[in-house]
């Protein structure tokens, strides 16, 4: 017989549970009913968030996997609510840790990059105040890039919580799987377009507001919204593909994939993408200069550069350049703005947007315009395609410094790194891999949104974030979890 306290306390429990069941159910209904997507992605929510908890390990690289499947979604809002979802996941297991007085691991480049975001707000909190060029307008694609760069820092620290548990090869391995359904579709794309449905066969969501005259239909994009997005992508992976040849016993597999990605690379018709791939792999081979790393890497740069030149658009692509004042010494800049609209000329079209963003930047030169305020700018209506001139037409000067500060602290600590490591070690050889990318990236951003590549950047800081582990100590403790974090998933 239960006491009537007892009584009193189940029938309180009794009702709470019935109002808990209730209003899910109304949440439910409502959900189903205004917009069904959102009732999928609660779903989702509620079964990572215990996917989290009962294993980490592959709930994060899982995450990490299905990210370069997302950007064909954009009208569905699906990569931000991939990037809030990671805040959210991210808040929580933390949260937890530190509730349950575990280790919440981070490193000392994390701490800076999280301050440099978070100091990149500044320009969210001057919009409404009157602060900068533009007024509050700009506020809420302001509000989302820095929620965009958030999601940057969280999926970091959230890859630095499976230090203790996994080694930095089995992460880096995992990566290569979210190149699964990216390359399906880019060969679909190229060899049966009819095949696909209108989602993947066209420029994604907001992409097709803002793509330059060069992003025509027939170049692939795979799943990452356009050619030059792609291309990125690609060239950082075939340089990752690369290390793993150096690193693996069976390397056929990996040159075959290297293979496979060239050919889509080229099919981007990229351009700026063949600069790119020539300073990755050269910086990738002057470390260690060997007979046979050069001719691999000569070799991979020669032959990339030959079938993109075989080719009829990289032959008109290279011409292109011909009527540019880059290559034209009758042409100068006035003319190459003027011919910019009618010409199709991709490299007069960046000339024309970088001297009109420049002319704006003049107007507010200390603290610019806000975040993702660019294509308001000019009456070509697009990105920088320039991130040195974005950074300056944004940020002004001080978004300018803060930038380049960015990227001179990322290879600093790649290099301290680097001389950390010990000779010969593969960890020696992935930091010269990266460094090797952020090379490439920093080349690449002369004429590319390279800062807007969000999928790239996600397994960008991954890939630094495992960088600064021990490599020794970490491929001992693979599959391994402590006491601690067992704790947490049950």
């Amino acid at each position: 017989m239960f006491t009537r306290n007892h009584q009193g306390h189940l029938s309180n429990l009794t009702l709470a549970i019935w109002l808990a069941v209730s209003l899910l159910g109304l949440a439910v209904g409502f959900l189903a009913g205004v917009q069904p997507l959102y009732l999928a992605l609660c779903t989702g929510a509620v079964v990572v968030v215990l996917s989290l908890f009962k294993n980490f390990e592959l709930t994060v690289l899982g995450l990490l996997v299905l990210r370069s499947a997302l950007d064909p979604f954009s009208e569905q809002q699906l990569p931000g609510a991939f990037a809030l979802g990671v805040d959210g996941l991210t808040v929580l297991y933390i949260s937890v840790k530190v509730w349950m007085r575990q280790q919440v691991y981070t490193d000392a480049f994390w701490w800076f990059f999280a301050g440099w975001v978070a100091l990149q707000g500044l320009w969210v909190l001057l919009l409404p105040l009157g602060g900068l060029g533009m007024d509050s307008s700009a506020l809420p694609n302001g509000l989302r890039e820095w929620l965009r760069m958030c999601s940057w820092v969280m999926m970091y620290l959230l890859v630095m919580q499976l230090k203790p548990i996994t080694s930095p090869q089995r992460v880096i391995s995992w990566l290569f799987w979210a190149l699964a359904i990216p390359l399906a579709v880019a060969a679909v794309q190229l060899l049966a377009p009819s095949l696909l449905p209108p989602i993947l066969t066209g420029s994604a969501g907001e992409y097709a507001q803002i793509a330059a005259p060069d992003q025509v239909a027939s170049r692939i994009r795979g799943t990452l919204g356009l050619a030059n997005t792609f291309a990125s992508f690609l060239v950082v992976f075939i340089l990752l593909s690369w290390w793993q040849v150096k690193q693996s016993r069976q390397y056929l597999p990996w040159l075959i994939l290297i293979g496979l990605q060239v050919v889509l690379l080229i099919n981007t018709k990229s351009l700026f993408s063949l600069i790119m791939m020539a300073v990755g792999v050269i910086a990738t081979i002057a470390p260690q200069v060997s007979l046979a790393s050069l001719i691999g890497g000569l070799g991979l740069v020669v032959a990339f550069i030959s079938l993109f030149a075989s080719t009829d658009s990289g032959q008109e692509r290279l011409g292109s350049l011909a009527a540019t004042p880059l290559l034209n010494p009758d042409m100068d800049v006035s003319r190459a703005i003027l011919l910019a609209e009618t010409d199709n000329n991709s490299f007069n079209w960046r000339i024309a947007q970088w001297t009109f963003l420049l002319q704006a930047w003049e107007q507010y030169p200390i603290l610019g315009y806000g975040l993702l305020t660019c294509a308001q700018l000019t009456v070509l209506k697009n990105y920088a395609h320039n991130e040195y001139i974005r950074a300056l037409t944004e940020g002004g000067i001080v978004g300018l410094f803060l930038f380049l500060l960015l990227l001179g602290v990322m290879f600093m600590y790649l290099i301290g790194l680097f001389q950390k490591s010990a000779a010969g070690s593969a960890q020696r050889d992935f930091c010269t891999t990266l460094l090797a990318i952020l090379l490439a990236m920093i080349v690449g951003m002369i004429t590319e949104n390279i800062w807007t590549h969000t999928t790239l950047f996600y397994y960008w800081w991954t890939l630094m974030a495992v960088a600064g582990w021990d490599w020794k100590e970490s491929s001992q403790s693979e599959g391994v979890v402590d006491k601690q974090q067992m704790q947490v998933y049950q």
